[in-house]
């Protein structure tokens, strides 16, 4: 298979007055088309930091970081930005919605950044709710749902562009344990579509569905656990 994302000695510090705080050191790992992969570590552990290197959201200090065979590491903002857009779907765990916009704006916004006409884009947001099971809460509101429901809204906002990594952040943190399960079935059933699907999670049960965990310490992998075919 393909590989989606190729990491070689990723790195990251941070200047913090005149010390330095090495965030994350060595990282090389690959990622092919298709994989769900889960990233778990305690607070502090680089979690973060390498989320947003992966997303774009920010840019390493050393190493490289190639995505559909592409270096990201040192594009300019413009192009960072047309890299998030159509290549990397974002699923985080305070969902980001805009609270006077409907389900169907919210997820069709993504495709208004790309340039896509009004009629294209209100389609396709329409198929991607449907596809979470929100055919009947198109018009309703954040405030309106259930946290559930969504970031069911923020997953198919995740989707629109079709794009080449999914991207999410703790997504069942913020949600009780019913819900969560509902949420999880829901990128199960992603993952049997063919999503590639990298998951920060302090959730075991809900890392051992992935494929393979990476466990981050102090800024470094120091255990790569394979859990075979989820599929």
């Amino acid at each position: 298979m393909a590989a989606i994302i190729e990491v070689q000695g990723l790195g990251k510090t941070y200047e913090v007055g005149s010390e330095k705080i090495h965030a994350l050191k060595n990282i090389t790992f690959t990622v092919e088309s298709g994989e769900f992969i889960a990233i778990m570590g305690q607070s502090g552990s680089g979690k973060s930091t390498l989320m947003n290197l992966l997303g774009c959201l920010d840019t390493p200090s050393d190493g490289k970081y190639f995505i559909n065979g592409k270096e990201v590491s040192s594009l300019s903002e413009d192009e960072l930005a047309h890299i998030r857009n159509r290549e990397i779907g974002f699923i985080f765990q305070v969902f980001h919605l805009l609270p006077r916009s409907t389900a169907l704006h919210n997820v069709e916004l993504p495709l208004i950044y790309s340039g896509v006409k009004k009629a294209a884009r209100l389609d396709v947001a329409r198929q991607a709710l449907q596809s979470v099971d929100l055919s009947d809460r198109m018009a309703h509101r954040p405030n309106e749902l259930s946290g559930g429901q969504r970031q069911r809204v923020a997953i198919a906002r995740a989707l629109v562009n079709k794009p080449s990594l999914i991207l999410a952040d703790e997504p069942t943190g913020n949600l009780d344990s019913r819900t969560g399960e509902e949420i999880v079935a829901i990128f199960q059933e992603l993952h049997r579509r063919g999503n590639t699907i990298i998951m920060v999670t302090h959730n075991q049960e809900l890392a051992d569905l992935t494929q393979r965990i990476f466990y981050l310490k102090d800024g470094e992998i120091v255990k790569e656990e394979k859990k075979g075919r989820t599929k």
